[in-house]
């Protein structure tokens, strides 16, 4: 009897992905295949190697061996329109090779300014060196966004929400901008990853995450993927190659772990986070909560209406409070550690600073009226939401009595 695959929900493919292989009918993980020499049975079949090395094909270990192919698989099977997934050894690498392959010397890239800063250094210094010009726009202003478009803008790069201030953009919207002028629109997918915003789907050509995030979830992996339809999956993964990008097969073990208990730590993450944005909102010492999930804040309805789910990664801003009585705060958490990174099992609170990376948005916002705010990202963890608003109670007390 042959058994099939019907169309599933979320968690069942997040089980299902990526065991196609050999092993699937033996055992439930593939096994680790740490091998940098892929051996042939004669001279014939090595020269015929190079003809056909796609994934799922021995050839040389950079090209990767079973392990990485089932996490690729996987992660093409979460993302709806995708031809294939290629993947790299951190999330910025996926991103500066994503962007390596679709601009050139003498091209135009548009960046989100509310995009990870990591990629705005690889825009404004990299790139730079290799003669791409690099110019911000405001991702909630679609008539200067389209009217930064010139005869030489190649391609436009989009985070949602964006980095630290989680502002929620019209992605369908800028991306057809970007295909109307013929440019490539990819997407830092990171936040809600393709389970809470299918990117491709949603008019992006190139879909990038980094895995260390919510996909290994334990705070033990570096890794990124970038995934697209047949077009520009075929050409990320000639320049993964020429770059010489690999993964090592134990973290894609670790990897594909994470990935099948992502979709119930996403739900218990956001669930939490909202619960402490709602207490947040409620604090005198807050002037703003930066979380596109709780209602009434600036884009929640574009979110609703474009994500099916979303993370424990939000942001507040202090009213009045200087950089002292942030720190106290921060280093009166208990259960916080303080470090960057963020989509682990642990939380963590990270100070930050808009005004000196900003190059075209308003920051702080206009609507909130004021000239300076201090903010704080939260990335929720797996502990109880009781206990987490406890230890902001505490450290929120500690802030006040300094």
């Amino acid at each position: 009897m042959t058994r099939g695959k019907p169309v599933a929900g979320s968690g069942t493919r997040l089980v299902g992905a990526g065991r196609s292989g050999d092993f699937a009918d033996r055992v439930v993980n593939p096994p680790v295949w740490r091998a940098s020499t892929h051996l042939y049975p004669d001279c014939a079949a090595l020269r015929e190697g190079p003809k056909s090395n796609e994934d799922g094909r021995f050839f040389y270990g950079r090209r990767g061996a079973p392990t990485q192919w089932a996490l690729a698989e996987a992660l093409t099977e979460l993302e709806p329109g995708a031809a294939g997934t290629v993947l790299y050894p951190s999330g910025l690498a996926a991103i500066v090779a994503a962007l390596l392959t679709v601009v050139k010397n003498g091209d135009v890239l548009l960046v989100a300014d509310n995009a990870y800063d990591p990629t705005r250094n690889t825009a404004m210094d990299l790139l730079k060196r290799g003669g791409v010009e690099c110019r911000f726009f405001d991702p909630l202003d679609h008539a200067a966004y389209e009217a930064a478009f010139c005869e030489r803008t190649r391609a436009v790069m989009l985070e949602n929400p964006g980095s630290l201030t989680m502002e929620v953009c019209d992605i369908p919207a800028l991306a057809r901008i970007a295909r109307a002028n013929g440019a490539v629109s990819l997407i830092d997918n990171t936040w809600a990853t393709s389970l809470g915003f299918a990117a491709l789907e949603h008019g992006c050509d190139i879909a990038i995450t980094a895995l260390t995030k919510h996909v290994g979830g334990h705070s033990d992996l570096m890794m990124g993927a970038a995934s697209a339809g047949e077009r520009w999956y075929r050409r990320l993964r000639q320049t993964a190659q020429q770059l010489g990008h690999v993964v090592s097969p134990d973290d894609a073990a670790l990897a594909l772990r994470g990935l099948r208990t992502m979709g119930l730590r996403l739900e218990r993450t956001a669930a939490t986070a909202l619960r402490i944005a709602e207490w947040l909102q409620a604090r005198d010492e807050v002037l703003a909560v930066l979380c596109p999930m709780l209602p009434g804040t600036p884009g929640h309805e574009v979110w609703r209406r474009d994500f099916t789910g979303g993370c424990g990664l939000l942001s507040f801003v202090l009213k009045d409070r200087g950089d002292a009585a942030r720190c106290r705060l921060i280093d009166s958490l208990g259960l916080f550690g303080i470090g960057y990174s963020w989509g682990g099992f642990e939380s963590l609170a990270l100070p930050f600073d808009v005004p000196p990376v900003r190059k075209v948005m308003a920051w702080p916002r206009p609507e909130w009226g004021v000239g300076e705010a201090l903010g704080i990202r939260l990335s929720i963890g797996l502990e109880d939401a009781g206990d987490l608003i406890a230890d902001l109670d505490r450290a929120f007390a500690a802030m006040n009595e300094g």
